[in-house]
């Protein structure tokens, strides 16, 4: 057994190795950025060769850096930007096209097209546990297959495989010998039954993609093959995969129905774990597949809900505005003022997320005065990353009927305590973030290293946090309530759809 546990983090910037040791400590971290492509409006591509040309390079160096050889690694895991789609030549190992990113919306008129039809987009929701839309893998293999000349007839005849980036992945580092994801990526894809555990084949005929392109779905902490790529050391068990969101939530140890994590990055994204039931949501959210120990009992899930300005809200504060010189000066600038004033920024800049849906809905202020200062509005935007998470936990509560005990935290915008705070009052729950913030990758190394045996189990990892900063809600429920009705009060006159007509919740 090595001394560390490697994790590949292929995001949609960049692709980092991350070096863990056996304390759940991040000893080195090595980083490539990789090109952005925009063919059109409202495309998005990546070259798969760039992805992995950045992966491999990060992998490289941090062994080189290191001084480490194979007998000091234990073992490999992976986590991925989700949904983004990749489909290449069985043989050669070559893409057929660009990877066509989760961000890309060329195939909403598919989807569009497909759903209209209700009763076709209630069915695709009960299997897959999703909101359809061009945001998950299915219309973009559809979109590959029938715009790439022969790659139809190509994948039927069995010659050409699709991946999520997790699947590149492994398909190039074991050399070609396996072809297969995990279940939290597989159930990005929108092909995926979340219930049965299988691919779907009513969804498979619905996008007309054959199912032979399909990679094998395997538990998040399972075997993936071992390294076997040129440039790379041989024989290094590949053993944990998930993808990024539910890497963090396994990364935040939340193992158990009712524990929750919130990441604070350019948006927010929350996930609540609810052990061995599907809930379904009446409230915007998507139900998903969480990462599992080695030694869960079956397929464990999730509900996940997200916002889309989180830490952009703070940096178009200080870019756009210039009320603040750096996101790092809001928490000091928001302290500097008791309060708002009754100054709410709603931050719809591109409409609203969970719960609300409104894409139409744009971004406002509301409560100014004569009297309002920079710092107020500087206070009331990170406010609003507060409220907006308090709206998704809502949510949570109400589909899954758990009481949320704790909130882990992490991403970028976790650095302002004021906010964490804030948000502990909001809630009237405890918030726990990790001295060790880096969770994502935290998760795909505790996937592999479980699997392996380098930690023992769950309960060894929870250990590792027992200096984690804590925040307790210190605020009264008398101003808790009032501050959420006056939020409520300002999102609602975002709208562009009168409250009560087509939403069931929030305010």
């Amino acid at each position: 057994m090595g001394r560390y546990v490697i994790a590949l983090d292929e995001g949609t910037t960049s692709a980092r190795a991350v070096l863990v040791d056996r304390r759940g400590t991040v000893r080195a971290l090595t980083q490539n950025a990789f090109a952005q492509h925009y063919p059109q409006p409202g495309w998005v591509e990546h070259n798969p060769r760039e992805i992995l040309s950045a992966q491999v390079g990060a992998l490289a160096e941090l062994l080189v850096s290191q001084g480490l050889d194979a007998s000091d690694i234990d073992s490999i895991g992976i986590t991925n930007q989700r949904e983004t789609t990749v489909v290449w030549d069985r043989r050669t190992g070559e893409p057929v096209y660009n990877a066509i990113v989760w961000q890309c919306r060329r195939t909403a008129s598919i989807v569009d097209a497909l759903c209209a039809d209700p009763v076709v987009a209630r069915r695709i929701t009960a299997i897959t546990g999703l909101v359809p839309d061009a945001y998950f893998s299915a219309s973009k293999i559809t979109w590959i297959l029938d715009h790439v000349p022969g790659a139809r007839a190509r994948a039927e005849a069995g010659e050409l495989a699709f991946g999520t980036i997790d699947s590149w992945l492994v398909w190039t580092l074991t050399g070609g010998a396996v072809h297969a994801t995990d279940v939290t990526n597989a159930s990005r894809t929108m092909l995926f039954d979340i219930h049965r555990g299988v691919w779907d084949e009513w969804l498979c005929e619905l996008f007309r993609i054959p199912l032979c392109m399909l990679p094998e779905v395997r538990p998040s902490a399972g075997d993936f093959g071992e390294t076997s790529a040129e440039g790379i050391l041989p024989r290094i068990p590949l053993r944990g995969v998930a993808g990024d969101q539910q890497a963090a939530l396994f990364g935040q140890c939340c193992f158990e129905e009712g524990q929750a994590k919130s990441t604070y990055g350019t948006g927010c994204f929350l996930l609540m774990h609810t052990g061995a039931t599907a809930c379904s949501s009446s409230h915007g959210l998507v139900t998903t597949v969480a990462a599992s120990a080695p030694d869960a009992a079956g397929v464990e899930y999730a509900l996940e809900g997200s916002v889309f300005m989180g830490g952009a809200l703070i940096s178009w504060v200080a870019d756009e505005l210039g009320l603040i010189d750096s996101v790092k000066q809001a928490e000091h600038v928001a302290r500097s003022v008791g309060d708002t004033q009754g100054v709410v920024v709603v931050p719809a800049f591109t409409g609203l997320g969970a719960p609300y849906w409104d894409a139409d809905a744009r971004g406002a202020i509301f409560g100014l005065t004569r009297g309002t200062t920079g710092a107020h509005i500087v206070r009331a935007a990170v406010e609003a990353l507060a409220y907006q998470v308090s709206d998704l936990v809502d949510a949570m509560q109400a589909d899954s009927g758990m009481q949320l005990r704790t909130l882990n935290v992490d991403g970028g915008a976790s650095s302002n305590d004021f906010l964490l705070q804030f948000q502990s009052d909001i809630l009237g729950s405890p918030l726990r973030r990790p001295c060790e913030v880096e969770t994502t990758v935290l998760g795909a190394a505790y996937l592999a290293g479980l699997s392996t045996g380098f930690w023992s189990s769950p309960a060894e990892l929870r250990a590792l946090r027992a200096h984690d900063d804590v925040f307790m809600p210190a605020m009264t429920e008398e101003r808790r309530a009032s501050l959420l009705a006056n939020w409520h009060r300002a999102v609602e006159r975002t709208f562009t759809v009168p409250m009560g007509r087509t939403r069931s919740f929030g305010g």
